[in-house]
Order: structure tokens, then sequence, then C-alpha cells
């Protein structure tokens, strides 16, 4: 059983190998024959995001689309254009969506800065809710008039068989009266 645990385990580790190896390099006809261009290439592509696989680079990515945008990114450098300028023409075409960090201008500024947003509003919510429970635990309530006093009393006395009793309180008759009949 052992053994066949090590085994399992060896091939575990060689297919991943294999598998993460073929998806960290292109394929020899993607690749350009300048090395200094071919690691621009690759530099650049691990910016882009795959728009199926939508979490990867297109580096990392083995779909169709993927490989279309990484042959698209080798012939804009073979061309000549700088990163910016690959960059750039690859989000004309595709859109913002395509970026994996995205510009920080425009729109975006909003999209960046609304979770700090959202944070530091529920901080004052927070602290203007525990400002307000402080103020009414620390405050005592105001005490009974005399007209309330006697009303209470009068309710109390009603309650009862004239003796006046705290407010939950049972006298010991109507407790017997409210036990179930057990004959």
């Amino acid at each position: 059983m052992r053994h066949l645990a090590v085994m399992l385990l060896a091939l575990f580790v060689a297919f991943g190998g294999l598998a993460n190896s073929a998806m960290a390099s292109p394929d020899p006809e993607e690749a350009l024959p300048d090395p200094a261009q071919e690691a621009r290439a690759k530099e650049i592509s691990q910016n882009l995001r795959c728009v199926v696989c939508k979490s990867q680079s297109i580096n990392d990515s083995n779909a169709p689309l993927a490989k279309d945008l990484r042959l698209l990114v080798r012939e804009r450098v073979a061309a000549g254009d700088s990163d910016e300028e690959v960059m750039a023409y690859i989000t004309d075409r595709y859109g913002e969506y395509v970026l994996l960090r995205p510009n920080v201008e425009g729109v975006n500024i909003f999209l960046w800065g609304a979770p700090t947003l959202m944070l530091l509003i529920g901080i004052g919510l927070a602290v203007l809710f525990i400002r307000q429970q402080r103020k009414v635990v620390l405050e005592a309530p105001a005490p009974l008039s005399e007209e309330e006093k006697a009303l209470l009393e009068k309710a109390m006395v009603e309650s009862g068989d004239g003796v006046a009793q705290k407010p939950g309180q049972e006298t010991q008759e109507k407790a017997i009266k409210k036990l179930p009949d057990s004959s």
C-alpha cells in the first residue's frame, strides 16, 4: 500500500511538472528569433489577461484566444513597437478588461478607491453606533412622577388579591390555579 502511494505521488509530481512547463513556455512556432524581443514579449504578455480564463495571463493560458493574443504581442514587438505602444494597441482593440492591472485613471479611480471608502464609512458608522449606545447606557431613566407612581400602585393592586405586587410576581394561589390538573 505504501509503495502505491509513493508511485502515485511520483506520477502526480511528474505530470504536474510537465503541465506547468508546457504552460510556462510558448509553442516553438510562437517564439521570436531574437531572445531580447522574446523576453519583452513574455513580459508584456504576463500583464495581459486571458479573456477566456479571466484569472490567468495569456502566458499561462492554453486557450486559443490567448495564443492569438500572444502571437499579436510578438508581431507588434517584432514590428518595433515599444512596450507602451503594444499595450496601447491591445487595449484599444480589446478594452481595459484585458489588462491584469487596470490603469488608475478616469472611472477606474472610483473602483480603486471604493474599498477604502467603504471601510472608512463602515468605521465611521461603527463609531457613531457605539457612541449612541454608550449615551443610552449612561443616562439613567427619569424617576416616576407622583401620578405615574399612583397609576402603577393601582395596577399592581388590581392584578392581585388587593396586595401590591411587583410586576411579574404572582400570588401563590394564582400560581396553583395555573398548574395542570394532575387527577
